[in-house]
């Protein structure tokens, strides 16, 4: 079995060429796997991308109705990958031995492929290859950064302020899957408006409560 630990400290090449888009290469994965998948298979598949794939996958749960308290499971995984990106030396996600080996049947998977390509097909008619700014690992983390304040604010209660910083955790992901400078940069200021929003109910939040009591 090939391990993610081997492969996460090999060099970048940031101007390496990713034929297939994420939609292709999740259904490639799908098709090609045997009845289980596990996250180690996901995280390899998407190679150099999966720091921009994990966020996509985690993100999205985010962004339908969830029952009180849902944010507070969700939000664990994001800030996982989103610490990564930010501190790791790596450019691939490293995965612990337990969560690495989490298989699901790959059918559930293929399902779940099914059901986000059409969304994902298209997003890739805006989101392509073009201005790629990540010359240093520098700049990753600072993207890295802004991705864990914005998983932060999504795992904290905030009443409304979750779905736009996971809508921006997504566009961030799958722009940086796509290597897209221009998409990568409106998932960040997404990001930061969401950052706005967040701190201007908190804080309307604590002055109520401050007339109150």
């Amino acid at each position: 079995m090939t391990d993610i630990f081997a492969t996460a400290v090999a060099p970048r090449d940031v101007a390496h060429d990713h034929p297939q888009q994420l939609s292709q290469l999740l259904r490639n994965l799908s098709l090609n796997a045997g009845s289980k998948i596990t996250l180690r298979d996901l995280a390899i598949a998407m190679e150099d991308r999966s720091f921009g794939a994990f966020l996509v996958i985690f993100a999205l749960p985010n962004l339908i109705p969830l029952p009180p308290g849902a944010t507070f499971v969700l939000g664990l995984p994001l800030i996982f990958v989103a610490w990564q990106m930010f501190a790791s030396r790596h450019t691939r996600i490293w995965l612990p031995k337990r969560m690495g080996d989490y298989a699901f049947e790959n059918a559930t998977f293929f399902v779940f492929v099914n059901r986000i390509s059409p969304w994902l097909q298209r997003a890739e008619t805006l989101i392509k290859p073009r201005g790629w700014f990540f010359g240093s690992r520098l700049v990753e983390r600072l993207i890295g950064l802004l991705a864990l304040i914005l998983a932060i604010v999504i795992f904290l209660p905030i009443p409304f302020g979750n779905w736009l910083p996971a809508f921006a955790l997504a566009v961030i992901g799958f722009a940086y899957t796509e290597r897209d400078g221009l998409g990568l940069a409106a998932g960040a200021l997404i990001g930061i408006v969401s950052l706005a929003v967040a701190g201007a109910v908190i804080a309307a939040a604590g002055a109520i409560l401050t007339f109150i009591f």
